[in-house]
C-alpha cells in the first residue's frame, strides 16, 4: 500500500507542476499550454516510476535477471520529448517562433523525470525557477538595451526606382541601421526589389519607418517584418 501511495503522490505533484508551467504558457497565448505540459510531466514521471518499481511488477522473476538503470529510461524520455518540442517551433517568413515553449516542454519533462525518482526538493525548485524565467524574465528582457532585428522589402517599378543612398537616408531618419542590400528583378523585369536586414534598439521605430514608406510616392509596395519572437 505504501508503494501505491508514493506513486499517487508523485503523479499528482507532477500534474500540479506541469499544470503550473502550462498555465503560464496558455496565459501567453501559446498553442502548447495547460494540457500539453500537464501530460508531458505526468508521462515522464510515469515512465520513471515504471523503471524504479519494476521489481514489484516482476516478483516471480529471479532478482539477478533484472537490470535497473533509470538513466536509460530518462534518456529515452528526453529523446522523445525532442520531437514534441520540434512540433511547436514554427517559421513565419523571416522569424522563428515557439523556441521558448519548446524549451519549457523539455524542462517540464525533466521535472517529471526527477519527480518520478522522488527528488521532491529539486523538482519544486526547478518548477519555481521555470515559472520565474517564463514570467518575470520576459519583462526584464524587454527592457534590455538590445537590438531588434527586422527584414525590409521594398519594390519599385523599374521607371520609378530611387537610389540606395535615398533608401539609407529614409532608414537612418528613423534611428534604424541597415545591413547589406540584395537586389532582385521581379515580374519579368517590371519591378526592382530591395531586401535588407535592419536593426534598431526600439521596435516602435519599425512602425515609424512604415508610416514614412507609406507616404513615399515612388514606392509600389513594401514590407517591414519584425524577425523577433
Amino acid at each position: 500500500m505504501d508503494v501505491y501511495v508514493a506513486i499517487t503522490i508523485r503523479l499528482l505533484i507532477s500534474l500540479l507542476m506541469g499544470g503550473m508551467i502550462g498555465l503560464e504558457r496558455a496565459f501567453s497565448g501559446r498553442p502548447a499550454g495547460l494540457r500539453t505540459h500537464s501530460l508531458v510531466c505526468i508521462s515522464s514521471c510515469l515512465l520513471m516510476l515504471f523503471s524504479l518499481f519494476q521489481w514489484d511488477l516482476l516478483k516471480n522473476v529471479p532478482i539477478e535477471t533484472i537490470r535497473i538503470d533509470p538513466t536509460r529510461m530518462a534518456q529515452g524520455i528526453m529523446t522523445g520529448i525532442g520531437f514534441l518540442g520540434a512540433g511547436v517551433i514554427m517559421k513565419e517568413r523571416f522569424s522563428i517562433r515557439g523556441l521558448t515553449t519548446a524549451a519549457s516542454i523539455w524542462m517540464t519533462a525533466a521535472i517529471g523525470v526527477i519527480m518520478g525518482l522522488g527528488f521532491y526538493f529539486p523538482a519544486v525548485v526547478s518548477t519555481i525557477l521555470t515559472l520565474i524565467v517564463l514570467s518575470f524574465f520576459r519583462c526584464f528582457e524587454r527592457k534590455l538595451p538590445v537590438f531588434r532585428y527586422g527584414r525590409l522589402i521594398l519594390r519599385f517599378k523599374n521607371d520609378r526606382v530611387i537610389s540606395k543612398d535615398e533608401i539609407d537616408r529614409i532608414i537612418g531618419g528613423n534611428n534604424i541601421k541597415g545591413g547589406d542590400c540584395s537586389y532582385y528583378l521581379k515580374d519579368e523585369g517590371k519591378f526592382l526589389q530591395f531586401e535588407l536586414t535592419i536593426r534598431t534598439n526600439n521596435p516602435e521605430n519599425f512602425y515609424q519607418l512604415s508610416e514614412k514608406l507609406r507616404n513615399l510616392d515612388n514606392l509600389y509596395e513594401f514590407s517591414v517584418i519584425n524577425t523577433g519572437e
